[in-house]
């Protein structure tokens, strides 16, 4: 009877009685470079474009080689849907209910854009995705710019070549390359598209000489070796770095001539007689899962990108010196003495990896029950492998620049792990784990709701979660992330204070520098393997 009445009303013409009716926004578009474009009003106000080409597909011919410019199109290009995710390994359950977008491709040079209707001349933050640099996509609702955009920033994330597909270096690229060189394809799509940013991106209301680029893990990496290339000097202004730093540490990058090696060895293990074999071969091929023994793929030092090594670089002030945010978590690791079960076990595994070394190790990081014994190995991992690196770049960046330093370690616990997903394991005992800031910067902690775990996010991480995005943002509009609710001090070498963003935000410290001086120590006395092939 209710739904006859009110259709009745509205026949007769009732207007006072009749419900109001707003307007559905307007779909937004703007008109490109190449076009005009198409994009979606999202629920909370917020607009996106989803899937933009900034290169030309890197198929046939163009594989293997730098991006090219985008095609212009004709009529609306509408943007409404993420692009696949660029070649790469599977990676079972994850790759379905984690990682985004399903299809992959390796016509995958896309980007996408959150904005809001009002924002002009906003800072711009441009998120670069981790997977060490062969698997991960801008399509992780992870990596979402939504919460972003409503504190005042335009958003930007973007796909970029992997694995083999995007760093081989081989002899016979070098030859055909007009710079002598090859590999490092993954970091010039980086280049496009910033390029591809600093062209357009005032049509979607962001200020193109105000943008910061922040990635973490190899998106971390990436920012350091962005900063370090001439390529792309004015084209970001401000940087963040997540745990991936390519100075010292495991992760420092070899030479051209040491990946070439490295290109051929595929070439052997591909049984490819040639580049044009190569070049023909299905894209899967191309994209094996890794394993110890396998060809070393990734960024190298390829006299063009990167026209000498990192250190090189920021030792003689040639670096982009920009304002600066790093970071880390507090128990994240890969590799070093791994877990341990007991007291026993943990002198067992120091003495093994560090032999005579063992009793200094020990004595850096004490233990008298197990207990103590699984925190010190945790922490030991950590500093040995991702701290060493964070803590080169910012020294370097103090030593030989003059922008701002802020600093950071992420130990707030967390309420979900991926890893997580197929076992019943408490999620206190993931503790912060590489990636688990993430979520919290950008805003995105619902994005793992479709997890049983994920549900104990309480109100207090939601609103710890919203101080650090509007801290980054803060940090992209003025240089300092500094807010009304997170005071930052400046890095200072002498007193290495960084910002703890724990149960709450409070000052904190670097690890011991005599820590990873202990670590370093062992890494200068043994040669390298490129060193070696050399």
């Amino acid at each position: 009877m209710k739904t006859f009445i009110l259709i009745s009303l509205g026949l007769f013409g009732l207007g006072a009685l009749s419900l109001p009716v707003q307007a559905a926004p307007a779909t937004p578009h703007a008109v490109i470079d190449t076009g005009e474009v198409e994009g979606v009003n999202l629920p909370a106000g917020a607009q996106a474009y989803l899937g933009i080409p900034y290169a030309t597909p890197p198929v046939r011919d163009l594989r293997w080689r730098e991006p090219q410019a985008p095609r212009k199109w004709s009529g609306v290009f509408h943007a409404d849907r993420y692009a696949p995710q660029c070649v790469q390994p599977q990676r079972g359950i994850l790759t379905n209910s984690y990682s985004g977008a399903e299809i992959t491709s390796e016509d995958c040079l896309y980007l996408n854009i959150w904005t809001g209707a009002s924002l002009r001349k906003a800072p711009v933050i441009v998120y670069i995705h981790g997977g060490a640099f062969f698997i991960g996509s801008s399509s992780m609702p992870l990596y979402g710019g939504e919460a972003v955009s409503r504190e005042g920033a335009v958003f930007v994330n973007f796909n970029y070549r992997l694995g083999t597909l995007g760093f081989l270096a081989h002899p016979d690229l070098s030859k055909e390359s007009p710079h002598g060189t090859s590999g490092n394809y993954a970091l010039l799509d980086q280049v496009a598209a910033l390029q591809w940013i600093k062209r357009n991106i005032a049509r979607f209301g962001g200020d193109p000489d105000n943008v910061t680029i922040a990635g973490q893990s190899a998106g971390s990496m990436s920012v350091g070796l962005l900063q370090a290339s001439p390529l792309a000097r004015g084209l970001f202004h401000r940087a963040v770095g997540m745990s991936g730093s390519a100075l010292e540490g495991p992760s420092v990058i070899p030479p051209k001539a040491a990946a070439e090696q490295e290109g051929l060895k595929l070439q052997t293990v591909l049984r490819a007689k040639s580049l044009a074999e190569l070049r023909a071969m299905p894209a899967d091929r191309l994209a094996p899962p890794r394993s110890a023994d396998g060809p070393k793929i990734g960024p190298i030092v390829d006299g063009y990108l990167l026209t000498k090594p990192l250190d090189q670089i920021f030792a003689r002030s040639e670096q982009n010196d920009v304002p600066l945010l790093l970071g880390f978590t507090h128990d994240e690791s890969f590799g070093g003495l791994g877990p341990v079960s007991d007291l026993a076990d943990y002198r067992a595994k120091a003495a093994a990896k560090f032999g005579d070394h063992a009793s200094a190790f020990l004595t850096l990081y004490p233990a008298s029950d197990d207990a103590q014994a699984r925190e010190q190995a945790r922490l030991a991992d950590r500093d040995g492998t991702m701290v060493i690196g964070m803590d080169a770049w910012a020294r370097m960046q103090a030593a030989h620049g003059r922008a701002p330093l802020f600093t950071y370690e992420f130990s707030r616990q967390p309420a979900f792990a991926p890893s997580l997903v197929l076992t019943d394991m408490n999620p206190a005992t993931a503790g912060a784990y590489h990636t688990s800031e993430v979520p919290l910067w950008l805003g995105t902690l619902d994005s793992f709701n479709r997890f049983r775990h994920a549900r104990d996010w309480t109100a207090a991480d939601h609103a710890f979660s919203l101080a650090m995005t509007r801290s980054l943002v803060a940090f992209a509009r003025t240089g300092n992330p500094s807010t009304r609710d997170m005071a930052w001090p400046a890095y200072d070498p002498s007193s290495r204070q960084l910002l703890e963003l724990g149960k709450t935000a409070q000052i904190g410290r670097w690890p011991n520098r005599l820590k990873l001086d202990f670590f370093r120590s062992l890494i200068k006395a043994e040669p390298t393997a490129a060193a070696v092939r050399e």
